[in-house]
């Protein structure tokens, strides 16, 4: 309680001067009115600071500020990361959207995805579902990255994101607060710090946790741009071969997403130059659908990426606990996960609203303290993030296997016969309130 109330009374410290930074679109620059780290002298004393503007940290800030929390974001790049393609956000995503109040602003800008169809490399069509045949309430979207960046970045008060901005280290002190000292000599004195800073995080680093791990698969990724009008229908499109998939969807009337997973016994070079990407990306599926190669053909440079495939499995009794004191970890810091299921993002987005409500009710004198409210929500997503990571992984193998009689099998049986969609989406369901500030 006499932590509830320090926190509550703590002055806010005046920020710096605001300026103007362009986002990095890949295309033309749009600017926000967000700021730069610049202190006069001394350590900056804080109450809330995330580390990382990505979709856990946005969302995080944003959930604060609509309980009334101010928090100072923390980014080491020089605007936001915005470049890059899309993500798939089932309907727990959209619930985290809606109750931080940025749903509706983003459903008119993007395709509500009907159902999805799985091919075999030749073309041959195996399956096809419709989500709402499976669960009315499903919904399902692409969305651009860029998009929902600006769009979380524009509800925070001006001043909030703090660019260049790189973490160099962490100390704790005697009473609990943390020490965060910046790249440019700057120091942070926090009372809660939130680390949102992605899958090589410091943060995690600092807490104990090892560094993520390589599944074996890689990921070649793009947006394709149709100017005028992408030809396809609103379905999720996978193609399955051996040791090789792909997949893409359609993102709003012009751009469409795609992937293509490969194996890769090693992570290889890394290259960069989007020509070399493309030309890798349509070598591994050269004799494939001719609309797969045409998109691939049809994406901006800066939209194509080559990454590895990682993720950290949270063992109980052996991983260490979300949160250290008060610092504590959200989204990929803490549990990357693959791709398989469509939840990382998801996930980050849930993280986000649990521990802002229970930050919320310990900060405004409710019965658990700061660190109990930590605590609490590591334990809370810890039962919700594990199993998904371990589920995600596990399907990613299975769908990479190159064994020709395992394959044959999958075509021919599993996925004509025995799979069944409604089960594998149950992992969305996830209900939360409208987060406001309490009148009470």
């Amino acid at each position: 309680m006499a932590m509830s109330l320090l926190l509550s009374s703590y002055p806010l410290q005046s920020l710096a001067r605001s300026s103007w930074f362009p986002v990095r679109t890949g295309s033309k620059p749009v600017c926000l009115v967000l700021t730069k780290a610049q202190i006069s002298g001394g350590d900056r004393e804080e109450d809330v600071v995330i580390v990382g503007a990505g979709i856990g940290g946005l969302t995080t800030a944003v959930s604060l500020h609509r309980l009334g929390i101010r928090s100072v974001v923390l980014e080491q790049a020089e605007s936001l990361r915005t470049g890059g393609t899309s993500l798939t956000l089932f309907k727990n995503g959209w619930r985290v959207l809606d109750a931080i109040s940025v749903g509706p602003q983003l459903r008119t800008q993007f395709l509500e995805i009907e159902g999805m169809v799985v091919k075999k490399e030749d073309g041959r069509e195996l399956r096809s579902f419709k989500f709402k045949d499976e669960d009315q309430s499903q919904e399902v979207r692409a969305v651009e990255r860029r998009v929902l960046l600006e769009t979380l970045a524009s509800q925070l008060p001006p001043e909030t994101i703090q660019f260049a901005s790189k973490l160099e280290s962490i100390q704790s002190n005697a009473n609990g607060d943390t020490l965060l000292e910046l790249g440019d000599g700057t120091r942070f004195l926090a009372k809660i710090v939130i680390g949102c800073d992605g899958i090589r995080s410091k943060v995690a680093n600092w807490m104990g946790f090892s560094e993520p791990r390589y599944v074996g698969h890689c990921a070649y990724r793009g947006l394709g741009y149709y100017p005028n009008g992408q030809p396809f229908q609103k379905k999720v499109n996978y193609i399955y071969g051996r040791g090789l998939r792909a997949g893409y969807v359609p993102v709003s009337a012009t751009k469409v997403y795609w992937f293509i997973c490969f194996n890769s016994p090693s992570l290889g070079p890394k290259i960069t130059d989007p020509a070399i990407l493309k030309e890798q990306a349509k070598e591994l599926v050269s004799a494939w659908p001719k609309d797969l190669q045409n998109l691939i053909d049809l994406t901006p440079d800066e939209t194509i990426s080559r990454t590895p495939l990682v993720d950290r499995w949270l063992w109980p009794g052996i991983s260490p606990p979300a949160s250290k004191g008060r610092v504590v970890l959200v989204g990929d810091a803490w549990h990357p996960m693959t791709p398989n299921l469509g939840q990382g993002a998801c996930c980050a987005l849930e993280d986000s609203v649990v521990l802002a409500n229970k930050l919320a009710n310990a900060i405004n004198g409710g019965t658990e303290s700061i660190e109990g409210a930590m605590e609490s929500y590591g334990s809370e997503r810890w039962s919700r993030a594990f199993p998904l990571t371990i589920r995600a992984n596990l399907v990613g193998a299975l769908l990479q296997w190159d064994n020709p009689l395992v394959c044959s099998i999958r075509n021919n049986v599993v996925i004509p016969k025995l799979l069944r969609l409604g089960p594998m989406l149950e992992h969305t369901n996830f209900e939360c309130e409208p987060l406001y500030v309490s009148k009470s």
